[in-house]
């Protein structure tokens, strides 16, 4: 039976979501926020629809990142920048009221959290790319991606063992997004060339710290968020997994051995990028990111993922006798 088969239906009745967020900020200033928020939206709104609206909210910011900007090199206009941090405001906001809707029309279901993950995953791509623009990374918005792109992984591979989404004290959904958008408003008032200049003449004060000169701000903060944020997300995730792997006396290498795909793929991606005679990482920064720059395999890679996407949607909203865009009331 399609991809989840008839065991998976039978599981998909009987999950139940399980989340934990130790996330101070957004305990004491943006659940207050969301909790008023979700008023906006009348009962009958579905909260995959406001799961899609959050999404094409990003999907604008990367469009005016590659409008105004297409290497990722050169200097938006500063109002792109404005943009680019409201836009991701407004997505943080409808990623986080989705599930508060759902509660609220006692519409929650297994597709809700699928629509709403799916949509996160392709977003650390879109956000990656506007970040690009403002901050002039050109091709090392490529490794702005992974960093993104890996903790993602990571969570939802501690999810599969835990069942249970474990948000740490500070977190990408929250935390990581809040920097973000404060660095889109920044580089308003700043601009976009301050990113891209050394170091130390971009912060004076800190022209002491002995580093190797001629480094782009950018650079520094893309060590600093791997130093920082990157690797112990990850160590904490595998610890996680770690602890229940040893409680049900099962094999870690096994449980590792489930990362092994996604590091191919970027593996192949970086060795393609490197060794590509047209530089494509520096002159094609989007559709690197995106997909590849063969149109016709493009097109071929998405509709591939848009016939996954639907027809999963399809085989649990039958499953469940829900739809996906409406809102199906439960029986007493």
């Amino acid at each position: 039976m399609g991809y989840i088969g008839h065991h998976g239906v039978a599981t998909l009745r009987r999950y139940k979501y399980s989340g934990v967020d130790h996330s101070l900020v957004a305990k004491y200033i943006l659940q207050p926020f969301w909790s008023r928020f979700v008023n906006v939206f009348p009962l009958w709104f579905p909260p995959n629809m406001i799961t899609l609206t959050g999404f094409m909210f990003l999907l604008t910011s990367a469009f005016l990142g590659f409008l105004y900007s297409p290497h990722l090199d050169t200097a938006p206009p500063r109002w792109v920048h404005l943009a680019h941090g409201l836009l991701l405001f407004l997505y943080q906001t409808f990623d986080a009221v989705d599930g508060k809707q759902a509660r609220r029309t006692n519409s929650s279901s297994p597709l809700g959290e699928l629509f709403d993950h799916g949509c996160d995953a392709l977003a650390c791509a879109f956000e990656s790319l506007a970040f690009g623009s403002t901050a002039m990374c050109g091709k090392a918005t490529f490794w702005f991606w992974v960093i993104s792109a890996v903790p993602f992984y990571f969570a939802t591979w501690e999810h599969f063992f835990t069942n249970t989404l474990i948000l740490p004290i500070v977190n990408g959904p929250t935390e990581g997004l809040m920097l973000i958008y404060l660095c889109h408003f920044f580089t308003f008032f700043a601009g976009a060339e301050w990113w891209a200049h050394d170091f130390q003449k971009s912060m004076p004060l800190l022209g002491w710290v002995p580093l190797i000169p001629e480094i782009p701000v950018y650079d520094i903060v893309l060590c600093l968020m791997i130093a920082f944020a990157v690797i112990p997300t990850i160590g904490s995730n595998i610890h996680n997994v770690y602890k229940v792997v040893a409680a049900r006396k099962g094999s870690m290498v096994r449980a590792l051995a489930m990362i092994f795909p996604f590091g191919l793929l970027l593996a192949g991606v970086l060795v393609w990028s490197y060794l590509s005679p047209s530089d494509i990482m520096r002159n094609q920064p989007h559709l690197l990111i995106i997909g590849t720059v063969l149109l016709m395999y493009c097109l071929f890679t998405v509709a591939l993922y848009m016939h996954f996407a639907t027809s999963v949607i399809h085989e649990i909203t039958n499953a469940l006798g829900i739809h996906c865009f409406r809102i199906t009331r439960k029986k007493a």
